[in-house]
C-alpha cells in the first residue's frame, strides 16, 4: 500500500505550514500540524505504557476538541482501533467498555466505570518532554481495521461494524482527486468526530497540507464568521437552516437591492468571503436548498454513502448534475436490482458484515462477496449520475396497488420556511398523513396557516394518489435530544411513528397541532 494515506500519515511528519484550529465560543486554539503529529506520537508512547497494544480498542466519549483528535491519531500510530461515542446519544460511560470490548475509555465527563479515564489526561500526556524513545511506524494492510462504527439508522436498532484501512484510503484519494484540497484551504468540521467521515478531514490535512478547523455544531455559525473557511462540511439540515436564516435577513433588510444580489450578499455575510464550495451528504438535500446556494454563488455538492459503504458517489466541480448525488467513485460499483434498490460493491469493502446487530440483519445487508444492499431506491442516468429517490421501506403501497415514493412529497412540504422536517405515513393504505416539525420560533395560528398553505401547494403539484390528506404538527420539534433526529439530523421514522401513532391514525383531514 505504497499510496496509502493512512500509512503516509503514520510514517511521515506533515509538511510545515498546515494548521489545525479548535474553535469554541470562548475563543480559538491553533496548532501547527507538525506539532499535532509530534504530540500524537508522544501520546501513543504514553498509551503503550498503559498497556495498549495493536488491535486494542480505545473508546472516546467526548465533544469535538483537541483531546479527541490527539487520541484518534495516537491510536492510529499504535495500530489501535478508535471507537467514538456521540455524547448526544450516550450520557454516561456505564457499560460501554464491556459492550464494545474496550481496553480503555476516555470521557470529557466524570468517569463512572472501571477502565474509564478523564479526557483531561490526554493533553497533559501529549505534552510530556521527549524522552528519546522512538515509536516504530505501524504498517497497515487494506483489510486492517482502523475504527469501529456505531450505526443505528432511522430505526434505532444498535449495530456496529468495523472500517477497513483500504476503504478509507480509497475515499480520501478519490476526494482529493475531485477537490484538490491544498495550501490556502481551511475545511470546517462541526459534526461529531464520533462519525468516522468527520475525522477524514484531519487525515486529509496531515497528508495534503491544508488547514482544518474543528468545532461543535452549536459553534458552527460563529465559526464561519471568525474562521472564514474555504470548505464547509455539513448535513442538509444545517444548510437548510442557513438558507432560512439568510432569507429571513433578506426579508427584514427591506432594501431596494434585487433578490439575486441580496441572496449572494447574505450568503457571503453568513459563510464568509472565501468559500470555495460546500459539501453535503448523509441525508437527502432538498432541491430548493441546493438551488439556493448555487444561485447565491456558493457551489454545493451533494454525495451519497452509508456507514456500510463509505462514500459511493459525489458531485464535484468536474462533474456536477443538480438533483443527482454524483458519479460513482473509483473502486466502487453501483448495481440496481429489479426493484431499483441500490447495491454497492467495492474493491476494498468497509467490512464483511456487522459485528453486533439483531439476528438476520447482517445477512440481509451484506452479500457473501461483500456487496451491500443499501435499501435505497435509485436510478443511474445515461451519463452515470446516480439519483436516489428514497428508502425501499418508505415506498408506500396503496390498497389500489399504486406505489408512492414519499421523499418528493416531504421535500415539497419542507420548502416552506415554517417547516423544518416532514415525514409522510400511510396509516390505512388509503390516505397519506404528514407529521411536520416546525421551524424554530414558529407556532400558533401563524404556523398553522403557513402549514395549510404549503399543504395546498404540495397537493396541487402531485396526482390524486399522492394527496396528503392530513398534517400533524409536532410539539416539541424533532431534535436529537428527544430521539426523533439522528446525530446527523435525519428523522427517525420509526420513533416518529411511535410518538404520533394515535394522532396519525385518528386524523381525518386538515391541520392538527399537538399542544405541549
Amino acid at each position: 500500500m505504497s499510496d496509502s494515506v493512512i500509512n503516509h500519515i503514520v510514517s511521515r511528519a506533515p509538511s510545515p505550514g498546515g494548521r489545525i484550529c479548535f474553535f469554541r465560543l470562548g475563543g480559538t486554539r491553533t496548532m501547527e500540524l507538525t506539532e499535532l503529529h509530534t504530540r500524537a506520537g508522544r501520546l501513543a508512547l504514553w498509551l503503550r505504557d498503559l498497556g495498549i497494544e495493536r488491535g486494542d480498542r480505545i473508546g472516546i466519549l467526548a465533544a469535538n476538541g483537541l483531546g479527541w483528535v490527539l487520541l484518534d491519531l495516537a491510536a492510529i500510530r499504535l495500530g489501535a482501533v478508535t471507537v467514538g461515542f456521540d455524547p448526544a446519544k450516550f450520557d454516561t460511560d456505564t457499560g460501554l467498555r464491556e459492550r464494545y470490548r474496550l481496553a480503555v475509555l476516555f470521557t470529557d465527563g466524570q468517569p463512572q466505570s472501571p477502565g474509564s479515564r478523564a479526557l483531561a489526561e490526554i493533553e497533559v500526556a501529549s505534552a510530556l518532554p521527549d524522552d528519546g524513545r522512538v515509536l516504530e511506524p505501524i504498517v497497515y494492510a487494506p483489510d486492517d481495521v482502523l475504527s469501529l462504527k456505531l450505526t443505528s439508522g432511522s430505526t434505532g436498532e444498535p449495530k456496529t461494524l468495523t472500517a477497513s484501512v483500504g476503504s478509507i484510503d480509497d475515499d480520501l484519494r478519490a476526494v482529493q482527486e475531485m477537490f484538490a484540497h491544498g495550501d490556502g484551504d481551511n475545511l470546517l468540521v462541526f459534526l461529531p468526530l464520533s462519525v468516522l467521515q468527520q475525522r477524514y478531514w484531519t487525515y486529509s490535512a496531515l497528508r495534503w497540507g491544508h488547514d482544518v478547523t474543528i468545532c461543535t455544531y452549536e459553534a458552527a455559525f460563529p465559526a464561519l464568521r471568525a474562521i472564514r473557511p474555504t470548505v464547509v462540511m455539513g448535513v442538509p439540515g444545517f444548510f437548510e437552516t442557513a438558507r432560512k436564516h439568510i432569507e429571513a435577513r433578506m426579508r427584514g433588510a427591506g432594501t431596494d437591492t434585487d433578490e439575486a444580489t441580496a441572496r449572494r450578499d447574505g450568503a457571503r455575510r453568513l459563510f464568509g468571503d472565501r468559500i470555495r464550495y460546500l459539501w453535503t451528504g448523509s441525508a437527502p438535500a432538498s432541491t430548493g436548498t441546493l438551488a439556493f446556494f448555487e444561485d447565491a454563488g456558493l457551489p454545493i455538492f451533494e454525495g451519497y454513502g452509508l456507514n456500510e459503504t463509505c462514500i459511493v458517489t459525489k458531485n464535484h466541480p468536474g462533474a456536477h448534475r443538480r438533483g443527482s448525488v454524483g458519479r460513482v467513485l473509483p473502486g466502487k460499483r453501483v448495481i440496481l436490482d429489479a426493484e431499483g434498490v441500490i447495491h454497492v460493491h467495492a474493491d476494498h469493502p468497509v467490512c464483511a458484515g456487522y459485528e453486533q446487530a439483531p439476528p438476520g440483519v447482517s445477512e440481509r445487508v451484506f452479500a457473501p462477496d461483500g456487496t451491500v444492499r443499501t435499501n435505497d431506491i435509485g436510478r443511474l442516468d445515461e451519463d452515470g449520475f446516480l439519483y436516489v429517490h428514497g428508502r425501499a421501506d418508505d415506498v408506500i403501497v396503496l390498497d389500489n396497488g399504486r406505489k408512492i415514493v414519499v421523499r418528493p412529497l416531504e421535500e415539497r412540504m419542507k420548502a416552506s420556511p415554517a417547516i423544518e422536517e416532514c415525514v409522510v405515513f400511510c396509516p390505512t393504505q388509503t390516505r397519506l398523513v404528514a407529521v411536520v416539525s416546525p421551524a424554530a420560533g414558529m407556532g400558533g395560528p401563524d404556523l398553522e396557516r403557513a402549514v395549510a398553505a404549503q399543504l395546498a401547494r404540495t397537493n396541487a403539484a402531485f396526482g390524486p394518489d399522492e394527496q396528503i390528506r392530513a398534517v400533524v404538527v409536532a410539539s416539541p420539534r424533532f431534535s436529537v435530544g428527544n430521539g426523533l433526529l439522528t446525530s446527523q439530523l435525519k428523522p427517525r421514522r420509526g420513533r416518529i411513528l411511535d410518538a404520533y401513532r394515535s394522532r396519525i391514525h385518528d386524523t381525518e383531514g386538515g391541520i392538527h397541532a399537538v399542544r405541549d
